[in-house]
């Protein structure tokens, strides 16, 4: 599959059809309506250092890679797509843009892995970082410093479902960056360049819990955005994936060249699972949020639920951010997650958990089955208790990642267990 065969950039149609087409066309050779699985770890040259457009070794460009790459750049409304070995890998190349001494901007509720990766690795790398209430934006202002470089953020987070004004923070990042002299001749005055250090600060946004489907990060400000593509993208709960998408030639060009040197880059058969999972994430999609909208709606009126965080809910926070910054192709979308805390705490939560039958007790989320956890014991368990007080995931905490089974059947799963 060569160039002509693959259609990059943002979107040509429709969002539900570029779902299904955006980056491919039948193979040219055979009429194979699937993009092949390109199975190889070598291409052979035309002439020494004569690749066939562009093609030289899998771990720098494969044809099944470069379809998937050209479908999510398409998605998220980008220029330029890098799928990765796992979310954390994406984090990974990111964070590699920065330098000794560089300083982050962190979202205070993230998913674990990401406090991890910054707290126990890149930490001791010299990277500096400061975690803060987004939704507080004088604190985001207060927490900037001359040697930010980075601000990193999810929306909705995770657990917490608290939804932050993308555009708000932005502007933020914009206000540090007008403090910084740009360097003579750059044409952007944050990214020099290839090997030069950044200037100014990035906003990055962890668009997971989201989609595609229901939110554009960089319509909104975002530098850069991040997936971990083993959730909605994937969808089906067989593969580990993450993918990087961003408008700016500059950042993809130090991003693919870092991807390329330490080499986290996605198999290419589980590209070719992504590039089926796309094909219905709009359908998907709006069938997760029907069903979390429901259930959200059942779980407030229950009376063994003290508190429910949904932001389709009226009684969510941010409801009315949510409802500008989200949205399906179908109309108003607020995810597929939900977060309630269980009265009686640990023990009656647990005995949730273990009572459910249809909800598969497990981590991860987004695929097409519904899963249920507890923040505090599994996917947080690496956020320090007193962080995670204050943030508060309680002991009662349970998450849910409502999947595309029948509403009626999940609820009365529910109402068993909660007894």
């Amino acid at each position: 599959m060569g160039h002509d065969s693959v259609r990059h950039g943002a979107g040509e149609h429709q969002f539900a059809t570029d779902c299904i087409h955006a980056g491919q066309r039948p193979d040219p050779t055979t009429g194979a309506i699937m993009t092949p699985v390109y199975l190889t770890s070598t291409f052979v040259q035309n002439s020494p250092g004569v690749f066939r457009d562009g093609y030289d070794y899998a771990r720098s460009k494969n044809p099944t890679r470069t379809a998937l790459e050209s479908n999510l750049a398409a998605l998220e409304g980008g220029t330029h797509a890098m799928a990765f070995s796992s979310g954390l890998a994406a984090m990974d190349c990111v964070l590699h843009q920065l330098r000794v001494g560089d300083h982050v901007v962190l979202s205070d509720d993230v998913y674990g892995g990401t406090y991890r990766q910054l707290d126990k690795v890149f930490r001791h790398l010299g990277i500096e970082t400061t975690r803060v209430d987004m939704l507080r934006h004088d604190m985001v202002q207060a927490a900037m410093r001359p040697q930010t470089r980075l601000v990193w953020l999810e929306t909705p987070s995770n657990p917490m479902l608290k939804v932050i004004d993308i555009a708000a923070i932005r502007a933020i990042v914009d206000q540090a960056a007008a403090s910084s002299a740009p360097p003579a001749g750059v044409r952007d005055p944050g990214l020099g360049p290839l090997g030069t250090p950044i200037q100014t600060p990035l906003l990055l946004v962890d668009n997971t819990f989201a989609s595609p489907a229901l939110q554009h990060p960089l319509e909104l400000g975002a530098h850069v955005v991040m997936h971990s593509c083993t959730k909605y993208i994937g969808g089906h709960s067989d593969l580990v994936a993450g993918a990087l998408v961003t408008a700016s030639p500059e950042l993809a060009e130090r991003l693919r060249f870092t991807q390329n040197a330490v080499g986290a880059v996605p198999s290419a058969m589980d590209c070719f699972l992504m590039l089926r999972s796309t094909k219905t994430l709009d359908v998907r999609m709006q069938r997760h949020c029907e069903n979390a909208m429901a259930i959200a709606q059942w779980l407030e009126a229950h009376p063994s639920i003290e508190r429910v965080i949904y932001p389709g809910l009226a009684s969510h926070p941010q409801h009315e951010l949510a409802t500008r910054q989200m949205r399906g192709t179908w109309g108003p979308a607020y995810g597929g997650m939900i977060s309630c805390v269980v009265r009686g705490g640990l023990e009656k939560s647990r005995r949730v958990l273990e009572r459910v039958r249809i909800f598969s007790l497990a981590e991860s989320l987004g695929g097409v089955e519904s899963l249920i956890e507890h923040p505090a014991i599994m996917t947080h368990a690496s956020v320090p208790a007193e962080a995670r007080a204050a943030l508060g995931i309680a002991d009662g905490l349970i998450r849910l990642s409502v999947g595309i089974e029948h509403v009626s059947d999940l609820i009365k799963d529910l109402e068993s267990a909660l007894g």
